[in-house]
Order: structure tokens, then C-alpha cells, then sequence
């Protein structure tokens, strides 16, 4: 076993160790610490099976060639309007949009694409921009909108130009 999963490990190992003893002692930071690790993991669980069957449902439906050709290096200005249209779909937020991200780029997908893919999940998500609506109003969203997109639009441009200049490709085999 390499050294960095040993010490990961033992991390892990710890935090719960420090949840448990928070709780013996009634120590109020880490049982609350525990109670909003317990509250995060239920919402995974909630999101990540569907989630994970649906990508796998692309995986096995999507041919190599459609995505090529709609989100490849040559798509152009419809690849971006393609993941502006998929994060704009998405649930789950970055849980979901890393391992699409993952089978996306499995599939040819540009990097300029992929990334601007995660971001647009992160800013771009229609029920979330709704709920935003809501709270803060149309002018508010709206202006953080216009400035948003063609930020995270430029930065995964650039992000994707250094990279694919570096030759960087994404670890194809898991340890």
C-alpha cells in the first residue's frame, strides 16, 4: 500500500476517533462537526446512485463520435453552448459533474470544454438560479450572470490551452 493512502487512512481513522470522543465528552465542536458530516453524507446518498447510474447510462449510450463532434476540440462556440445547457441541467453540483467530467474526457471531449463544464455547474445551475432569483431578485442575478459566464467561459479556455500545450491528459487507470 503506498504512503499516501496509509496516511489517508489514518486520517480518517482519527476523525472519527475525534467525532467519537466528542460525543463521549460532549466536547459541542465536534459533535457538531459530526452532526454536519452525518447531514452532508445523507445528501450524497441521496444524489450520487442516480446520479452514477445515469452517467453510466452515458457511458453506454453516448457513442465517442457524438461527443467528438459536439464537444470535441473542433466544436466551437455549440460545444460551449452544449455544457452551458448541461450544467444549466445538472443536480447534484460538483459530486455529479466530476465524474461526467471524467467520462466526458474518456470520450474525447476538449479540456477547454471539461473545464468550463465545471464551471458552469458552479455557477450556472437553473434551480439554483432560481432559488437565487428568489432570495435576491432578477438584477441581482442577472448582473452576476453577465459577469460570471465570460469568466468561467475565458478560465476554461485558458486552463484547457495551458494544459493541452503541457500535454496533460487525465490519469486513465485508478490505483
Amino acid at each position: 500500500m503506498k504512503k499516501t493512502k496509509i496516511i489517508n487512512y489514518i486520517l480518517l481513522l482519527l476523525f472519527f476517533i475525534f467525532i467519537g470522543i466528542s460525543f463521549l465528552i460532549n466536547f459541542d465542536k465536534g459533535e457538531k462537526t459530526g452532526s454536519a458530516f452525518l447531514s452532508v453524507l445523507f445528501e450524497i446518498l441521496k444524489i450520487l446512485p442516480c446520479a452514477f447510474i445515469l452517467i453510466g447510462l452515458f457511458e453506454v449510450w453516448i457513442k465517442k463520435e457524438t461527443v467528438i463532434h459536439h464537444l470535441g476540440e473542433n466544436s466551437g462556440i455549440k460545444g460551449y453552448i452544449w455544457v452551458l445547457l448541461l450544467a444549466g441541467f445538472s443536480v447534484g453540483g460538483l459530486f455529479v459533474a466530476f465524474p461526467l467530467a471524467e467520462t466526458l474526457s474518456k470520450k474525447g471531449a476538449s479540456l477547454k470544454i471539461i473545464f468550463t463544464y465545471l464551471g458552469f455547474v458552479d455557477i450556472f445551475r437553473i434551480p439554483m438560479t432560481i432559488f437565487e432569483i428568489s432570495f435576491l431578485g432578477l438584477p441581482f442575478t442577472a448582473v452576476r450572470l453577465l459577469i460570471t459566464v465570460p469568466l468561467f467561459l475565458l478560465a476554461g479556455i485558458f486552463l484547457g490551452t495551458v494544459l493541452k500545450k503541457r500535454n496533460y491528459r487525465l490519469k486513465e487507470e485508478r490505483e
